[in-house]
């Protein structure tokens, strides 16, 4: 079973949501990953799928709420882990899935949260094609688009960033979601199920930074190639 540790919760701008951040072998980056977040959530839950290094407790100290696993199951099953902590608690209006390798902007999901509030959606996605900020390369951007193709057949929103993992997510939509897909295929699942909901949903700008130490952490040529093998095995 998961085990808990809670950081420090001092009261901030956002305490009715949760930001759930899956984290595996992040020690160099969690810090001011947690930091930030924590500048305009109230609790940010890190979920510590087996890691090998200090990151579960670098995050504990910077403020996250960390919950862990005992082995690394994917990043599918940390999600649902955050997922299932976040509704038996009962006391949020919004989750937000964050991905804690640094590629993810605050100030975009701090405006996707302005914006699902403004405009009554259940569900905000974070879309990397939507303006120019975000710059994947050829390859990858092509890789990209296919695997938007096949999301949209499978579930039947005409998303334009299938995998992006920055989202905004109400709580009565929240509760239709169950994840059982362990591996990358789980950002598909998660917008079927959304999908059958049929509750109001938009994307939303934003900008996937590149770095070099997030291309190794999962944002390679190779690792987009592996989604695609994931949607199409499935």
């Amino acid at each position: 079973m998961p085990t808990g540790r809670t950081g420090s919760q001092p009261a901030l701008t956002e305490p009715r949501c949760v930001v759930v951040v899956p984290l595996f072998n992040e020690a160099s980056v969690i810090d001011g990953v947690v930091t930030e977040l924590r500048e305009h959530f109230d609790r940010v839950v890190c979920i510590d799928d087996g890691s090998h290094d200090d990151g579960p407790d670098i995050a504990r100290k910077a403020g996250a709420i960390v919950i862990s696993h005992p082995m690394n199951l994917g990043q599918g099953a940390a999600l649902q882990t955050g997922i299932t902590w976040a509704r038996n608690k009962g006391d949020m209006d919004y989750l937000i899935t964050f991905d804690g390798d640094g590629q993810h902007r605050v100030a975009d999901v701090v405006d996707m949260l302005a914006f699902a509030r403004r405009k009554d959606l259940a569900i905000v996605f974070g879309s990397r094609f939507l303006d120019k900020r975000t710059k994947p390369g050829f390859a990858k951007k092509v890789v990209l688009k296919v695997a938007v193709l096949i999301t949209r057949v499978v579930t039947g929103l005409q998303l334009t960033d299938a995998h992006n993992g920055l989202r905004v997510i109400r709580a009565d939509a929240l509760e239709h979601v169950n994840l059982i897909q362990d591996r990358m295929s789980h950002a598909t699942e998660i917008v079927h199920q959304l999908a059958k909901t049929k509750m109001k949903w938009k994307e939303y700008p934003v900008e996937v930074l590149y770095t070099e130490y997030s291309k190794r952490k999962g944002q390679s040529l190779l690792n987009s190639i592996n989604i695609l093998f994931d949607l199409i095995v499935r």
